[in-house]
């Protein structure tokens, strides 16, 4: 049997071996050409196909019941999940989009007629340590002179300005490419069954032993974080923005937003929650005050009395990762990354976690 070493020691070894590791620097080259190649194509619509998998994974259970009432038909229940999710997104943005769009037009109106007033501030402010003196300087000509006072300011607001212009423009890509994920998601449905088959090959070609069980863990995190953070947080905002609209609250798209943001970070609504109810006692009649005030605080507890049936067992993914995973989500992805960010880390978290475990059990059967 001979080896690369007799054949190097061979009359024409050496150069056969250079040939060899020629062509094989070269069709490695051209793999990872072809990959990266592969990758820029796919790279602007990653955040589609990743949420388009995750409403898949979630919504899979309530497709498989629709498809069995429909006599098996899954193409026929995967169009009227499509158009079910359609209608569902599109009623929820095009309010939020008008609730966010009509403070900012009203403000601007204020700003250009001069009918925006501005109280001027308390004497108090001026005993605030370091900051308090200009703050206050700073609020006292506001509310005298507001253009001076927006003028010392413009430097700094000019940077914010064009980043708010540029998440404007980018909305309509990015709702675009959360609509298209809907229609997609729907597709994943249909050939749910083929595409689990391939994903288990593929598991079990990268990890023979534990790919299975690897690529189960991954659909039910997957499925614990779609519904237990997302579809809770998405349900309080729904709930309480229904009611803040209803009671005519100043800026309740924002404020639905506000608690949506909250309650996947983990943080609550409850900072939300308390202001609208302040809002309603001071400006609502008695009886408004007291049903705003019901619906506020059954959107802050609906938290602890839904989520753990919805999370599965044992998954405990902490904060500051779903935290990461909103804010960079965001960043990178917009609107979408709010919920693809933190669905993703999470998966990396647990399959890590289910690593690390794997190994430290092979290291301690190994001493025994």
């Amino acid at each position: 049997m001979n080896n690369d070493t007799s054949d190097i020691s061979a009359p024409g070894g050496e150069r056969r071996f250079n040939t060899r590791y020629i062509e094989l620097s070269i069709r490695l080259l051209l793999i990872g050409a072809l990959f990266y190649w592969t990758y820029i194509i796919i790279e602007p619509f990653a955040a589609m196909f990743v949420w388009s998998v995750v409403m898949a994974v979630a919504f899979y259970p309530s497709f498989e019941r629709l498809a069995a009432l429909l006599g098996g038909r899954r193409a026929l229940a995967a169009v009227l999940m499509i158009v079910a999710g359609l209608l569902l997104v599109l009623g929820p943005a095009t309010w939020v989009a008008v609730g966010v769009v009509q403070p900012i037009e009203e403000l601007v109106k204020s700003l250009e007629a001069g009918s925006l007033v501005i109280p001027p501030p308390l004497e108090t402010l001026k005993e605030w340590p370091v900051i308090g003196q200009p703050i206050y300087d700073f609020w006292a000509l506001a509310s005298t002179n507001l253009s001076d006072a927006l003028a010392q300011i413009s430097p700094q607001l000019k940077p914010v300005g064009e980043y708010v212009l540029g998440m404007a423009r980018n909305a309509g890509a990015g709702t675009l490419k959360f609509l298209l994920s809907i229609a997609l998601a729907g597709y994943v449905l249909a050939v749910a069954p083929q595409l689990l088959t391939a994903l288990r090959g593929v598991a079990r070609r990268v990890d023979a032993t534990h790919g299975r069980r690897i690529l189960d863990l991954a659909g039910a995190t997957i499925n614990a974080v779609s519904r237990g953070v997302m579809g809770v947080s998405l349900l309080q905002a729904v709930i309480a923005g229904l009611g803040m609209a209803v009671a005519g609250v100043p800026g309740a798209g924002l404020l639905a937003i506000a608690i949506l943001v909250l309650g996947i970070v983990q943080i609550g609504p409850m900072l939300v929650v308390a202001g609208v109810v302040f809002w309603a006692w001071t400006h609502l009649s008695t009886m408004g005050a007291i049903a705003l005030t019901l619906c506020m605080l059954s959107t802050n507890y609906i938290d602890g009395a839904v989520k753990p049936f919805l999370l599965a067992h044992g998954l405990s993914t902490p904060m500051p990762v779903i935290f990461i995973g909103v804010i960079g989500g965001v960043i990178v992805h917009g609107f979408a990354g709010l919920f693809v960010g933190p669905v993703v880390l999470a998966v990396v978290w647990e399959l890590g976690r289910a690593w690390i475990s794997d190994a430290l059990d092979d290291t301690a059967e190994d001493e025994v």
